[in-house]
């Protein structure tokens, strides 16, 4: 993934915090001292402890901004100078919106839900919208379940993340439809767990995670990108994989974060011509202008009048001598 190169092109992900809707995230774990910011505990209505009800979180967090330690020791998320944001617990609908709310007015300029659901809620769905449109990157696991893209990320507005192997195939577990966007590496992952601990893991979860990260050096190495424009780079610049152009195993294609960081900006206005409107002049062709009547025409009308006066001062005076 030249994730070196990327990470100086996205100056590692500085100044960007990810919101990590998942289990919870042990923020004492070697590998993400100085990598995570205060959290929320949406049951509590609370700040998130360092209490990981499951693994799963510090693993997604780890891959995300994991800084490492010691010397070349540990492991290096995507983007290692960003911040992640613990938010719990995910299993409840109400619960997931209270949290996406959260992460909103909390600063995440990206979230990272690395789990799958397949019962839509109402609650969810407005709370994404919210995220839509408050510009935030939103990315999920498309499932493991070999079956079609599970909620949230088969719904508008949120990057569904699928795996691919080593060979660059898609994982045997790896969900599909007609809404997943993107692929990439999602087997044979080493991810942190609790108490400075490390696993060998596979899923569609650490895909999204690596595509959370890959969003958030986006975000630092072009702030004024809005989060549309960021996940239609990620998936625009996606290396086609399968059939030609997008299907429904590998989205878009398999990432390329190198790609998404250096592909030129097109700017709207080169896109479209916008006819002018009122307030703007309209170009004529130039109206030719008079010379006005020419200055013989003035005389030989002059003369004609003096004529016609004489003419009548003769009559009236013979008149009058009659």
């Amino acid at each position: 993934m030249k994730l070196a190169e990327a990470q100086e092109l996205g100056k590692g992900g500085e100044g960007v915090i990810v919101a990590v809707l998942d289990s919870g995230v042990d923020s004492s774990h070697q590998d993400l001292r100085g990598a995570t910011v205060p959290g929320h505990n949406t049951v509590r209505d609370g700040e998130a402890d360092d209490i990981d009800s499951g693994p799963h979180g510090t693993g997604i967090a780890t891959l995300i901004a994991g800084r490492g330690h010691g010397s070349g020791d540990g492991l290096l998320g995507v983007a290692p100078r960003s911040k992640v944001m613990s938010v719990t617990p995910t299993e409840d609908p109400a619960l997931l919106a209270k949290g996406i709310d959260w992460a909103i007015e909390h600063g995440a300029k990206v979230i990272n839900m690395s789990f799958g659901q397949y019962s839509e809620s109402d609650a969810v769905r407005q709370a994404i919208e919210k995220a839509v449109a408050a510009d935030v990157v939103l990315v999920a696991a498309a499932g493991n379940d070999h079956k079609t893209v599970a909620f949230p990320a088969a719904l508008p507005g949120v990057l569904a993340v699928g795996s691919v192997d080593r060979k660059n195939k898609v994982a045997s577990f790896s969900n599909y439809g007609d809404t997943l966007d993107v692929v990439t590496y999602g087997t044979a992952m080493t991810v942190a767990r609790p108490n400075n601990k490390y696993e060998l893991v596979h899923g569609t979860s650490d895909s999204a995670a690596l595509v959370s990260g890959a969003a958030a050096l986006m975000r630092a190495r072009y702030p004024d990108m809005s989060a549309a424009e960021v996940a239609e780079r990620l998936t625009g610049t996606a290396v086609d994989q399968g059939p030609k152009g997008r299907d429904d195993y590998y989205g878009y294609g398999q990432l390329d974060v190198i790609a998404a960081l250096t592909a030129p900006r097109v700017a709207p206005s080169a896109t479209s011509a916008a006819p002018p409107t009122q307030d703007e002049p309209v170009a004529y062709p130039p109206v030719e202008k008079s010379e006005g009547l020419p200055p013989l025409l003035f005389v030989a009308v002059g003369v004609l009048l003096l004529v016609l006066c004489l003419a009548l001062f003769m009559i009236v005076r013979a008149r009058r001598k009659s």
